[in-house]
């Protein structure tokens, strides 16, 4: 469990630990909010302490239903509301660095223990949990989980320039109000870590990108034998589930812009600027799903056009293969003919008692060929494929 005091200024830690006992001592700062960021097993282990800080901090407690929200790790992301405080379910797509995917942590399914693209193997998606109250931040990340560390890391190094220990008292930093610096209250916070956590794969799209390429160069090369089809149906429905997973973010981000349309507009913690700023970086993360979203589906559609582009070229070279066999075919079946008439059993047969009628009949089934050769070609049913 980490708790952070995060002003318009500074942010900085208060405990680290894995044991809740500065929780019944913690007071809000006199400006600014606090982030309390624990793991789902934390939150099962210590629900009770943390409810009564809550009541301590804001007044009230989480409801029992969002309670289990939290503590779900097979929940797809979604976004709920009360009139006190807002819940956000948020199932990332950050790459899992960690040598071992944790318990929690839910890979993408259908992957077979062997083939397959690697990098679906490193896409953790265990959804995280926001709370967001006037003053607090709770967020509930995945039992091993390095995104919350990675960003308090970078949240602790902005607080330490030299501009926001020059600020002045009360007055909001300008580094603050950008994409650095510190967040201005807990939803900007929140928004940053799922901002985040959606950039984490939008890294990856090169990677994926280009291993989903190898298997289309060979299944449209003539040259290969493809036999990796498993592997590729396996990728295919994983690529699906990102989709739907998606889908899921959007949806509860639009709910969340929507909720956020609804707020009072005169509100003594959020100034006309910071709701402009909430209503900013929203959209922003929308579009960012967005683009997440249209690589997969094209990921997606781009496997399925190579797969049929693939027996399209299947079934054309059998084709060709078989119109080759069928017009050899025809030009050695009059030759048959031929063959099998000075075949006969017969005493007086034309050509038969003749010195030279061995090569007449040769040359007469020479032309004969040649003949059906140049008709066929002329009839463009021998001809090269084209490269």
């Amino acid at each position: 469990m980490r708790i952070f005091s995060i002003s318009a200024s500074r942010a900085s830690e208060i405990a680290a630990g894995a044991m809740p006992e500065g929780l019944a001592d913690l007071q809000l700062p006199k400006t600014g909010f606090l982030w309390i960021s624990c793991t789902r097993a934390e939150l099962e282990r210590w629900q009770t302490p943390l409810q009564t800080t809550l009541q301590t901090l804001c007044k009230l407690q989480l409801l029992d239903l969002h309670v289990s929200d939290l503590l779900n790790a097979q929940l797809p992301s979604r976004f709920d509301f009360t009139s006190q405080y807002d819940l956000m379910v948020f199932r990332g797509l950050t790459s899992a660095h960690a040598p071992s995917v944790a318990p929690a942590s839910q890979p993408l399914k259908h992957l077979p223990e062997r083939g397959g693209p690697p990098i679906l193997r490193r896409i953790d998606t265990s959804p995280a949990g926001f709370v967001v109250f006037d003053r607090v931040l709770l967020t509930i990340h995945p039992n091993a989980h390095n995104l919350r560390d990675a960003y308090a890391a970078r949240l602790l190094a902005d607080s330490g320039t030299d501009s926001a220990a020059n600020a002045a008292p009360g007055v909001p930093d300008s580094r603050s109000t950008g994409a650095r610096g510190v967040p201005a209250n807990p939803a900007d916070l929140m928004l940053r870590i799922v901002n985040q956590m959606v950039d984490g794969y939008l890294a990856l799209r090169r990677e994926l990108s280009q291993q989903l390429d190898h298997w289309q160069a060979e299944l449209l090369n003539p040259k290969t034998r493809f036999n990796n089809w498993n592997a590729l149906l396996s990728a295919r429905l994983s690529l699906h589930h990102l989709d739907e997973i998606c889908e899921d973010q959007r949806a509860a981000i639009q709910d969340w812009i929507e909720s956020l349309k609804s707020w009072p507009d005169h509100d003594e913690l959020l100034s006309r600027h910071q709701r402009d700023l909430l209503h900013v970086r929203s959209r922003d993360v929308l579009e960012h799903i967005e683009r997440v979203l249209h690589h997969v589906q094209r990921l997606e559609q781009n496997a399925e056009t190579t797969v049929q582009m693939h027996f399209n070229a299947q079934s054309h070279r059998t084709n060709e293969i078989m119109r080759t066999l069928t017009v050899l075919t025809a030009i050695f079946l009059p030759l048959n003919l031929i063959a099998g008439i000075f075949g006969m059993n017969f005493e007086f047969i034309p050509l038969l008692h003749m010195s030279n009628g061995f090569w007449l009949a040769m040359v007469s089934m020479g032309l004969t060929a040649a003949a059906l050769v140049l008709f066929f070609w002329r009839k463009r049913y021998l001809e090269r494929p084209s490269r």
